[in-house]
């Protein structure tokens, strides 16, 4: 890929995300391995570039923010930092032969690292005094509560004077399947993995929740202490081990080829393993050394971490399954010949949509390479063996029976009926949500309920509910008579809404608030909306061929013809009666905010531009105007860069007088 300004600015955004969602929200949309290739990029770049690097790069930022989920925060006495990663054997030879040039003397360490979250603990005289996570790896969170019912964290150790450890807290896969397992029977959620559990474990409230869920931990370095215990890095371990600590597993080596070896030894241990590693950890034994061999502020010195590719192994695909999801996505799932990988066992992979079903020539009797993407979801890397026919996705749902659809350019088959079953409640619940019709305390929950019972086939049987009133208040489905008769109110209230919060309540693809507020300032009812061509639609701003093509195919439908039709008989407005001849002024200009705003609130803000005929957008050269604030980061960067309209606030508040 091309290393250009907008690909660094697209890295920044990709990583920072992908960052916060793996340290903060304990998840992420892509595999661990896919955000190092990315972490990687982004580096190579600002090491061409160093003149593009923006102020607020994730390179230069270690861990995430701090949650007071679990207690107060702390500082740390000493900086829990990151360890540089490596992805090839040469940049492990490299640094290992950089540190012999400087040291000949020098032994490695080689451990396991184990993939879950990071814990420092305390001890003065023998007695635990602090737990603390890592956070932004200057101040974390202080989690002694729970750590102590760790069976793994001792509260006493026999040594004297000060100890500060760290380690690595950690699920089993035998701990992270059983926890499933009660949540599938209870018809919770599930979670996604062993690391983002612990996560989770360690930081909430109660730690009667820590102690059913048996965590463990490994400890894996000596932060400060005796002589004894730091001088050398193996040898306080070993030491820690003799006092009942639980470490990592760890080799000393001494030559090149040895290091190399233990790697290999331990890459091939993970299939066995009942908990997840993710890399091998090579440090300089010889602490004192370290301080000569720096990698940056967020790294700790005299460290790297060869990370491994994702393990692979080839089997058969002997079944699809095929069901729909609640927002109308089919979804298609291979039935694999079981195969282990990384200590469990795949039986099934996510096959996505036509497209990839294609280009990987996936049908029953092909064999394929499966492999695990970050070590938790299993996934498919190409074919060995073809098949016989590829698959090809039913025409039609497998839950209404109604045609299925794949508009022009999307790569997902849709159920787009909204009687269907599969997602009727999602429909109808996005139809009565505050973008939409806003039919307050009509909320998912009580849906559901009317949809069980039989009342709502539909979003128009909504419109219905009040010839069911004294039935509704006996059964209790919405509340007693105060309840039931505020919902119904509600419902009453939403049919003089504008026509747009109608259209964005019909669900139509790609047709969101901002775009159904375009539309409907060219058409003066959804009647006269409904009779429209595709030609006519792509003249409308925001509006490209797919859209329209997603508008003209939802209103040529019978099923959603009758629902329309219905729903004008109940009395729900179509007509547009705001002039929108009238100019507004900022019709057509597009506004991206960055930064604090004083005297407004950014949603203020929002509301203001989209009021007086503006848009709200990323940053592109499309851009008309960058509104900027108090403290703003990369997006100004970025537009300086593009030569983007940069505006304050007070000339924003300008423009509309």
């Amino acid at each position: 890929m091309l290393k250009t300004i907008e690909r660094y600015y697209e890295l920044v955004t990709l990583v920072t995300k992908y960052n916060k969602q793996y340290h903060e929200e304990n998840g992420s949309d892509i595999s661990d391995y896919e955000f190092d290739m990315l972490n990687k990029e982004l580096k190579e770049i600002e090491a061409e570039h160093p003149e593009w690097i923006v102020a607020d790069t994730p390179t230069k930022k270690v861990g995430g923010k701090v949650k007071r989920q679990a207690g107060v925060t702390v500082t740390h006495r000493v900086p829990m930092l990151s360890i540089q990663d490596v992805f090839t054997y040469e940049e492990v030879l490299e640094w290992v032969r950089k540190v012999k040039k400087v040291h000949p003397d020098a032994l490695f360490a080689v451990e396991r690292k184990i993939d879950g979250l990071s814990m420092t603990l305390r001890y003065e005289n023998g007695k635990l005094t602090l737990a603390e996570t890592r956070g932004d790896g200057f101040v974390g969170e202080d989690v002694t509560l729970n750590s102590i019912v760790i069976p793994d964290i001792l509260q006493e150790i026999d040594v004297p004077g000060y100890l500060e450890i760290r380690g690595e807290v950690y699920m089993s896969h035998d701990d992270f399947e059983r926890y499933n397992e009660k949540q599938e029977k209870l018809g919770k959620p599930l979670a996604a993995n062993p690391r983002n559990l612990s996560v989770g474990t360690l930081r909430q409230l109660d730690p009667d929740i820590t102690k059913e869920r048996r965590l463990k931990m490994f400890v894996f370095n000596v932060q400060d202490g005796s002589d004894d215990f730091t001088a050398n890095h193996t040898k306080g371990l070993d030491l820690l081990a003799s006092k009942g600590v639980k470490v990592v597993y760890h080799k000393l080596c001494s030559t090149e080829d040895e290091v190399i070896k233990e790697i290999v030894n331990i890459g091939e241990s993970r299939g066995f393993l009942d908990y997840d590693i993710d890399g091998a950890v090579v440090k300089l034994e010889q602490t004192v050394y370290r301080a000569d061999f720096p990698a940056g502020s967020k790294y700790s010195p005299g460290h790297i971490a060869y990370k491994y590719p994702p393990e692979e192994k080839e089997t058969e695909l002997i079944g699809v399954d095929v069901a729909v999801g609640r927002t109308g996505k089919i979804t298609v799932t291979g039935v694999l010949k079981p195969v282990r990988l990384c200590g469990t066992t795949v039986q099934r992979v996510t096959l996505h949509n036509q497209d990839f079903i294609d280009e990987k020539q996936v049908g029953i009797g092909g064999s394929y390479l499966i492999y695990k993407s970050g070590e938790i979801i299993p996934a498919l890397k190409e074919v060995v063996k073809p098949p016989k026919i590829v698959y090809k996705i039913p025409d039609e749902c497998p839950v209404c029976k109604q045609a299925v659809v794949r508009e022009e350019g999307m790569s997902d088959t849709k159920c787009v009926n909204p009687s269907c079953p599969a997602t009727l409640v999602r429909s109808i619940s996005f139809f009565t949500s505050r973008n939409a019709m806003d039919i307050k305390a009509l909320g998912e929950t009580y849906v559901q309920t009317l949809v069980d019972k039989g009342y709502l086939h539909n979003y128009a049987d909504i419109y219905h509910l009040k010839e069911y009133r004294n039935e509704l208040v006996e059964k209790g489905l919405i509340g007693k008579d105060k309840n039931t008769d505020k919902i119904l109110q509600a419902i009453e209230s939403s049919k003089a809404n504008d026509p747009v919060k109608l259209l964005t309540g019909l669900g139509i693809n790609n047709v969101g608030k901002s775009t159904a507020k375009e539309i409907m300032r060219h058409y003066s009812s959804i009647r006269v909306l409904s009779k429209a061509t595709v030609e006519e639609l792509t003249t409308v701003q925001d509006v490209g061929e797919i859209t329209a093509k997603s508008i003209v195919n939802f209103f040529a439908n019978p099923i959603n013809e009758a629902i329309i039709n219905d729903l004008i008989e109940s009395g729900v407005n179509m007509e547009v009666h705001t002039d929108f001849n009238t100019k507004n002024a900022l019709d057509g200009k597009s506004f991206c905010i960055t930064g604090t705003l004083s005297t407004i609130g950014r949603k203020e803000a929002e509301a203001l531009i989209e009021k007086n005929g503006g848009r709200i957008t990323g940053i592109s050269k499309k851009l008309d105007y960058l509104i900027v604030g108090e403290n703003a980061g990369s997006k100004l960067e970025k537009a300086k860069v593009l030569g983007l309209t940069i505006i304050s606030e007070d000339e924003f508040k300008e423009m509309l007088r």
